[in-house]
């Protein structure tokens, strides 16, 4: 038994799409007990799933269940994230520790993306990335999802970065990190929530082919960290940005003043937005997260047609 077969515990769906090099597509599960409510958010991973499935790629949910790195968590394993509130958030530091300690988490993009890179899994889909807080130049509050982009050759398709983030600050880590941000078919940076950031993708690619062209280049050349795909929320489904980028700034504020801190301050804030929405940030969320997996599902499904 390998090393990684003691670390990671495979679905058998995983294992046998990575032995014979089927497209498989990496998921996070912190968002299952965290991003919305129950019934909710597991019917939302669910289709998730089968989204995936349905554009070609085999879905691969990360999560630690009672001390095991699960890839590839069960229906029965999402449903006791979903209904169970009190399952931790696990970053990429947390890792060794909450395995050790045998009981449950939900991984962050970091934590999500160790396993990828670790796996050989090349495409990654979630709604929104972590990134730089506003005045991070002052807090250093920056998401470590950031640095796993750096070391990690996975593709990561989403909507951006989260709606409480300066997505100006988090552009500019990426440029020095040289992490790529291309927009698929959309020229501006998307907010999660909402179309645009109100700031530029660094570049703009219409064709499928010509993107993970651009992937398989960057790692060819030696490149060793990951590639940002970004691409919006339908417009139908998506809030005007300037209205939620006022109430994260009001929630903020409330949620500091409360004594919130540290990895509670984002599902805190974001929780407070939704209510103040009356629920459409979870309408919106639902709509974005079910994009960025069929949008995965169909760079997992080039990638392997091009390797």
């Amino acid at each position: 038994m390998s090393t990684r077969d003691e670390l990671f515990s495979l679905s058998e769906e995983v294992a046998d799409a990575l032995a014979s090099g089927l497209p498989v597509v990496a998921l996070e599960s912190s968002g299952v007990v965290q991003g919305l409510p129950h019934p909710l958010n597991l019917q939302t991973a669910l289709d998730i799933d089968k989204t995936i499935r349905a554009g070609g790629a085999v879905p691969a949910r990360t999560g630690i269940v009672s001390g095991r790195f699960v890839v590839g968590m069960s229906d029965q394993e999402v449903e006791l994230f979903a209904t169970t509130p009190t399952v931790p958030k696990v970053g990429a530091r947390d890792l060794g520790p909450a395995l050790a300690g045998g009981g449950h988490g939900g991984t962050t993009v970091s934590a999500a993306l160790v396993a990828a890179g670790r796996l050989g899994i090349e495409v990654f889909a979630v709604a929104g990335i972590g990134g730089a807080h506003f005045g991070a130049q002052q807090s250093f509050d920056i998401s470590a999802d950031l640095v796993e982009f750096t070391r990690h050759r996975v593709a990561v398709v989403c909507a951006g970065a989260k709606s409480l983030l300066d997505p100006a600050l988090t552009l500019e880590y990426l440029e020095t990190a040289g992490v790529p941000v291309v927009g698929y078919r959309c020229d501006d940076f998307p907010a999660y929530y909402s179309v645009s950031s109100g700031e530029r993708n660094p570049r703009r690619v219409d064709d499928l082919a010509e993107l993970v062209a651009g992937v398989r280049l960057h790692w060819a050349v030696g490149n060793p960290g990951g590639f940002l795909i970004t691409h919006p929320i339908d417009a139908a489904d998506a809030l005007p940005s300037d209205e939620v980028y006022a109430l994260v700034r009001q929630k903020q504020a409330e949620a500091e003043a409360a004594g919130v801190r540290g990895k509670d301050m984002t599902p805190a804030i974001l929780s407070a937005v939704g209510k103040a929405t009356r629920g459409r940030t979870g309408e919106a969320n639902r709509s974005v997260l079910l994009s960025t997996s069929a949008l995965a599902a169909e760079v997992a499904v080039a990638l392997k047609e091009r390797s």
